[in-house]
């Protein structure tokens, strides 16, 4: 039987939970987030890999399952980073032969080429949604990299624009969601962090690029914004984003934002009238485990934008870089403090 989801208030994850230290080298893992595949990060012999990262993901789920998380994800145990897994899967993009772009820090980073025509030829995370379906009650959530943040993470080499090169990867977004929406995604996510590094761009073609990769979904859709990961951002974050508003023109039915540690001014929220907000109460940047207080105060603060029926509280981001004990006692603060605010509004 599927577990209920409250009516006001349902808590969930962003995507990713902490690999354990036996599955990924951490150390490498803090280095930043691989554009490129970075197979040496992984500790597991590639035959027993595959085993491996299944182990992985139950523990997650029973992680997210026992903090009291209603919509949950596989954890993403078997990505190097949010968006490699996906982006260089795909026929078109050589990850042997890579170049640098800056990224939101003025630093290079290693990025894969797109030498050629962007295909999907196979399902890249169908046998991962599959198996997080087949062991949970939960609602699950299905989480892929935004066509706009993954042209912002290629160097074009074929394409005569990057707007035709990021509807292409729309394209292929879109073919795997459908794929993840007939096997059981009750949710899709897109993660589009890098609609912040070039807002001009952004303006132009980003909205357009997503709605193309959501086209003909169904089930909820969200697409997640936010500063980039605390353990790999150190500069202060901004406290409202260069492109929000026009979010409103996509046909996501949720926007997922970053709020707790960046201390975001909620007003902005007045600019998603037409979406439900999947609103960030929990900061990744503090080692400290909030209390349920904590959190619920976040969460009313948050009700004073938007109305109770509209917000989903969840954490900032992904918690990948989190001590796995840390993570765990974030989610548990985050679902006790929805309870106590749900229970105030009954």
């Amino acid at each position: 039987m599927k577990a209920a989801i409250p009516d006001l208030l349902p808590v969930t994850v962003v995507g990713s939970y902490p690999q354990p230290d036996w599955l990924i080298d951490r150390q490498l893992l803090s280095k930043g987030v691989p554009r490129v595949r970075m197979r040496e990060m992984w500790r597991v012999a590639p035959e027993f890999l595959g085993q491996a990262q299944d182990d992985a993901t139950l523990l997650a789920i029973r992680d997210m399952e026992r903090a009291g998380i209603d919509i949950i994800t596989d954890g993403e145990m078997r990505r190097e980073s949010y968006s490699n897994h996906f982006a260089t899967a795909l026929e078109g993009v050589d990850t042997d032969h890579p170049d640098t772009v800056t990224n939101r820090a003025g630093r290079a980073t290693l990025v894969p080429r797109v030498t050629g025509r962007i295909r999907r030829t196979r399902a890249v995370q169908l046998r991962d949604l599959q198996f997080l379906r087949a062991n949970t009650d939960r609602t699950v959530k299905a989480t892929l990299p935004g066509p706009f943040t993954m042209t912002q993470q290629a160097k074009n080499k074929f394409y005569r624009d990057v707007e035709e090169m990021a509807l292409d990867f729309a394209v292929a977004v879109n073919e795997e969601a459908r794929e993840l929406q007939a096997a059981g995604a009750a949710v899709i996510q897109l993660d589009e962090p890098w609609l912040r590094n070039d807002p001009e761009g952004a303006r132009r073609y980003a909205v357009k690029a997503i709605n193309r990769a959501l086209e003909g979904i169904s089930v909820t859709t969200v697409v997640h914004l936010c500063f980039g990961y605390a353990a790999v951002v150190h500069t202060r974050k901004p406290t409202g984003y260069s492109f929000l508003p026009q979010l409103a023109d996509s046909i996501a039915n949720q926007i997922s934002i970053e709020a707790a540690q960046p201390r975001l001014d909620f007003s902005v929220l007045a600019e998603l009238t037409n979406k439900k907000i999947v609103l960030g109460v929990i900061d990744l940047g503090n080692p400290a485990i909030e209390t349920a207080e904590d959190v619920a105060g976040r969460i009313r603060a948050g009700l004073k934008h938007v109305a109770a029926d509209r917000l989903i509280p969840a954490p900032d981001c992904g918690m990948k870089y989190l001590p796995r004990a840390t993570a765990f006692g974030k989610l548990k603060a985050l679902s006790e403090g929805a309870r106590i605010v749900r229970g105030e509004l009954a």
